[in-house]
């Protein structure tokens, strides 16, 4: 294949912690899928990235193989894609701290995610401020053309390409400079007890969200608990009826209908007959996932496949790595 015809880079994450909810799954997890067909993809297990918050050791690699299974059950194709866990790759963290060399930490405590974490004070885990870098180096250790990630993560694109651009103007072009592809608009999940906060991993009610592997019961409770409100009328109007309209785009962005045509379905029924409906859409879309989930989660397979994933997202990131030491003048080993 030609250089021109050459296949854009895709490179995505997601942390081993919690269980990913449909939030996750519809925001960026599902782009995952869309995009190996025509794309060079290469998916991560962002361990470290997890460990600037307290860890069990035990739990932590548990959940490492609990999201690998997971973008397997999503559809990931481990022949079409590279999925691998981040700390087996040593290049990440050596190209964090260079990259650290070349940010500054007033664009870093701007961070908004920075700021909601830290909680505004005085003192705060160093690594939390240090995230942004370490994502910069997953995304430019790869030479990364697309990025595929929820809308709260524009700030963090915007940070890896300043980052790469200012690293170029005086190093020449060390990186590609990468784009973020953010999901559609609409597609936006919201919390189901609080429609006006996403829905979240860590919030401490559990029916606030509906985790991929959800059982069927859970399902069921956590919709038909989720806010509405008392006009019972069913359309779309995120401002003045941000319950309902979250739930209208779970039932869109699951079924496949458009928001217009659900209305129009749902014209003259009441809330009680909607989400009824609506369990049902989520426990069809999201079974065939769990089964799959439980098929590979404790098999040989799954190791293997990530030993592979690891082998090769290596052989890529010591590539660049090479490339960089080289116009930053570092170690002995020259490749020009």
């Amino acid at each position: 294949m030609s250089e021109t015809t050459k296949m854009k880079r895709v490179f995505s994450g997601v942390q081993p912690t919690g269980n990913i909810h449909i939030g996750n799954y519809l925001g960026a997890l599902r782009q995952f899928v869309e995009l190996q067909d025509d794309h060079d993809c290469i998916y991560c297990i962002v361990d470290e990235h997890a460990i600037t918050l307290p860890q069990d050791p035990k739990e932590l690699r548990a959940h490492i193989l609990d999201v690998a299974s997971l973008y397997l059950a999503i559809g990931v194709d481990p022949k079409k894609s590279i999925i691998f866990v981040q700390s087996d790759v040593p290049a990440h963290a050596e190209l964090a701290w260079v990259l650290t060399c070349n940010s500054y930490t007033g664009e870093l405590y701007r961070m908004t995610q920075f700021k909601s974490k830290s909680q505004n004070k005085e003192s705060a885990p160093t690594g939390l401020l240090m995230y942004p870098v370490l994502m910069a180096a997953d995304i430019l250790l790869y030479d990364t053309d697309v990025v595929p990630v929820g809308n709260d993560q524009k700030q963090h694109i915007e940070l890896a390409r300043d980052i790469a651009t200012r690293v170029n103007n005086t190093r020449k072009k060390t990186f590609i400079v990468p784009e973020g592809r953010f999901m559609k608009e609409g597609a936006r999940i919201m919390a189901l007890d609080d429609p006006t906060q996403k829905m979240s991993k860590s919030a401490e009610n559990i029916h606030s969200r509906i985790s991929l592997l959800d059982d069927d019961n859970k399902i069921k409770k956590s919709i038909m608990k989720s806010t509405t409100d008392s006009e019972g009328i069913i359309r779309f109007d995120v401002q003045n009826k941000p319950g309902v309209s979250n739930l209208l785009n779970i039932y869109s962005v699951l079924s496949g209908k458009s928001i217009d045509s659900i209305v129009n379905e749902y014209d003259g029924k009441g809330y009680g007959d909607f989400k009824k409906d609506l369990v049902d859409v989520t426990i069809n879309a999201l079974s065939p996932i769990r089964a799959k989930y439980e098929e590979i989660r404790h098999s040989k397979e799954l190791i293997d496949i990530l030993n592979d994933g690891a082998i090769r997202a290596n052989t890529i990131a010591n590539r660049t790595m090479q490339r960089v030491k080289d116009v930053f003048g570092l170690g002995l080993n020259d490749s020009k």
